[in-house]
């Protein structure tokens, strides 16, 4: 035990010693990759330390492709990918699907009466939301709960869980390597021939989450505000949670056409990291996967963000904790800065040896926590370069903002280090080694990195674009996108004291 404890702290400075091309090459001997005929790609990692097999499903998509109208239905499919198929959760599928079917005719009569407007009939809106209560406990009754979660359990699988954020949308769990061929089978069966069974009643758990975590958090609450007012026009402007009179209004035949156009097997990544053999992951994924009828992947194009040319400032009533978020505008993930950006990020904020840290939580103790963030919400378009803190008591949001404003104007006239870069760039690469360290870490990197830049390596020759990265490129960026002209300032205040007197200027 003590020795397999000891393995664990030397790989990853094992590891830190290998040159980049020798860690990439050290996997490249472990990863198989194939794409099926219906265009679903599989990533492979051999890893049999121990009988253990981790699996994650990458979907390119998430809140960026919510329709107009329907935010928050790329995250509604994430909550529907785990109630089953026509054989998992059902007591009796022809009847439950009659049934699901009956409840739409009845919502169908209630969404034309409520489109009249001042003119709809309320005793008859009031006597149809009648009906569809017992239409939907009827197709209700024919539900078997939480089937698929108890088979996944039950044949010792773990983690299972999803995400949805803006640019993606993943699910992942663990199996015991001698029930890979259950996981083939759940997998493809769920993204195949989904059921969106108690669909009514899991959009009010959504409808509850988005109450949970946007609406009674005042950070929440103006996280939300900084994306809708940031970008104007691109959808990032949108929460994967969406916005509450949407979730109240989703349809399940709304939910579906999503599902067929996004969930098409060219427009899905699955990794496999652990104790598996790269042949028989192939001929399941050929039994299992091939099944998935062939469909073109969606277009990707989205609004472009106009060039901001002024100042925008966002405020949020709140007796809780204040707090200042300082929003800059930065190109996406492909842009040659973006190493740079990341490296600017670190030497702001690279835990206790950052300078925010250093200076506004150690030294003068104005706040509570500070920090940076090189790129939000996402990475696939145009986002943002943003700076967070909270005010210590008897230190306001005001004069927070000007010791950040004083920070970035620092790393615009002065070069950071030789010592500081160093470091920095050494953290960043003992970053990436904890990613890789576990099954489901390296499943989903390699995933990510291959759909975000179209080849897994790209995780590895990232280190080298970090290494190439000069004091004057780090004091480049800043200068060139840390522009008060192109950010947003998004803050809390007390309500008695008002925007003006107690917000951030």
């Amino acid at each position: 035990m003590k020795f397999r404890a000891l393995i664990f702290v030397l790989i990853p400075s094992l590891l830190a010693a290998q040159s980049v091309v020798e860690l990439q090459k050290s996997f490249e001997k472990k990863v198989t990759e194939f794409t099926l005929a219906n265009g679903l790609h599989f990533i492979v990692i051999e890893r049999h330390d121990a009988p253990v097999v981790s699996f994650h499903t990458y979907v390119n998509v998430g809140s960026v492709d919510d329709p107009s109208g329907e935010t928050g239905l790329a995250h509604m499919f994430e909550h529907m990918a785990f109630k089953g198929t026509p054989t998992i959760g059902t007591k009796n599928y022809p009847a439950e699907k009659a049934a699901m079917d009956a409840v739409e005719q009845v919502y169908d009569r209630l969404d034309a009466e409520r489109n009249k407007g001042p003119r709809a009939d309320a005793a008859k809106v009031a006597a149809i939301s009648n009906e569809l209560a017992a239409a939907m406990e009827k197709a209700d009754n024919f539900v078997e709960p939480d089937e698929y979660d108890r088979v996944v359990e039950s044949n010792g699988g773990q983690d299972m869980n999803a995400s949805t954020a803006e640019d993606s949308t993943n699910y992942f769990y663990s199996f015991p390597s001698n029930r890979i061929e259950l996981w083939f089978l759940l997998e493809s069966s769920r993204f195949m021939n989904p059921v969106f069974r108690e669909f009514y009643k899991e959009r009010d758990v959504v409808r509850e989450e988005r109450r949970m975590r946007v609406e009674s958090s005042s950070q929440g609450k103006l996280m939300e505000m900084l994306s809708a007012t940031a970008f104007a026009a691109h959808p990032y402007h949108n929460e994967p949670g969406g916005w509450a009179s949407d979730i109240e209004h989703f349809r399940r035949p709304a939910a579906e056409r999503f599902y067929r156009q996004h969930y098409v097997p060219a427009n899905i990544t699955l990794g496999i990291a652990g104790d598996v053999n790269p042949m028989e992951a192939r001929r399941l994924a050929e039994k299992y996967f091939g099944r998935l009828v062939s469909r073109p992947v969606p277009l990707q194009y989205r609004t472009v963000e106009p060039v901001q040319e002024g100042e925008k400032i966002a405020s949020v009533s709140s007796p809780s904790q204040p707090f200042v978020i300082l929003a800059y505008k930065r190109p996406d993930r492909h842009s040659p800065d973006s190493a740079a950006l990341a490296v600017l990020d670190a030497v702001l904020s690279d835990g206790r040896t950052g300078i925010i840290y250093k200076d506004m939580v150690r030294d003068k103790q104005m706040a509570l926590g500070a920090g940076s963030a090189a790129e939000f919400p996402g990475g696939k378009y145009p986002s943002l370069f943003l700076f967070y803190v909270a005010p210590s008591s008897g230190h306001t949001s005001e004069e927070n903002q000007k010791e950040l404003d004083r920070i970035i104007q620092h790393v615009k006239t002065t070069k950071v280090d030789d010592a500081t870069l160093q470091r920095v760039k050494t953290k960043l690469r003992a970053s990436l080694i904890r990613r890789l360290n576990s099954n489901s870490g390296l499943a989903s990197e390699l995933c990510s990195y291959y759909v975000a830049y179209g080849d897994w390596r790209t995780l590895f020759t990232e280190l080298d674009d970090y290494n190439k990265v000069t004091a004057d490129d780090v004091q480049r960026v800043a200068n060139t996108y840390l522009v008060k002209e192109h950010r947003t300032v998004a803050y809390t205040y007390v309500p008695e004291a008002g925007p003006a007197q107690e917000g951030a200027k």
